[in-house]
């Protein structure tokens, strides 16, 4: 797992992204999750962060959205796994999720459509019905 981080293309990305491992910034420490007797002697929380204003392997149009959605650094954890490894592709995994989230471009506007005439014409004529059943609920008269 040293060859950075990859997104594979998709809306925002047409090309994909490969971010460097230089890029990317990786902690370990103890683990608070699940694991057995060497849970407290092995560094396997994993977290990974990446400060997006400097990173190099994005254009500005993608800097400016990911920042704006992300903040300045995206830092995630994982710590779900006995193995550093595992959390680490785990961790990356996820980053790179967040990523493809933060790069996507906002869904289009709705445009909303005029009904059409017929959907109008049935409408009024419903209302028309309506009406006459209600006016003969009224009070029968002898006329």
């Amino acid at each position: 797992m040293t060859n950075g981080l990859y997104l594979r293309p998709g809306p925002g990305i047409p090309d994909g992204l490969a971010i460097p491992e230089s890029d990317l910034e990786e902690r370990f420490s103890k683990s608070s999750g699940p694991g057995g007797q060497s849970v407290n002697t092995t560094d396997s929380r994993v977290e990974v962060s990446l400060d997006l204003a400097s990173c190099s392997a994005l254009n500005d149009a993608q800097r400016e959205r990911a920042i704006s959605r992300l903040g300045r650094t995206l830092a995630v954890v994982a710590s779900e796994h006995r193995s550093q490894h595992r959390n680490r592709v785990a961790a990356r995994s996820r980053m790179a999720d967040r990523l493809r989230e933060a790069l996507a471009p906002p869904p289009l506007q709705r445009v909303p459509t005029k009904p059409t005439k017929g959907s109008q014409r049935r409408r009024v004529e419903s209302k028309k019905r309506h009406s006459q059943v209600k006016s003969l609920r009224g009070r029968v008269r002898d006329d």
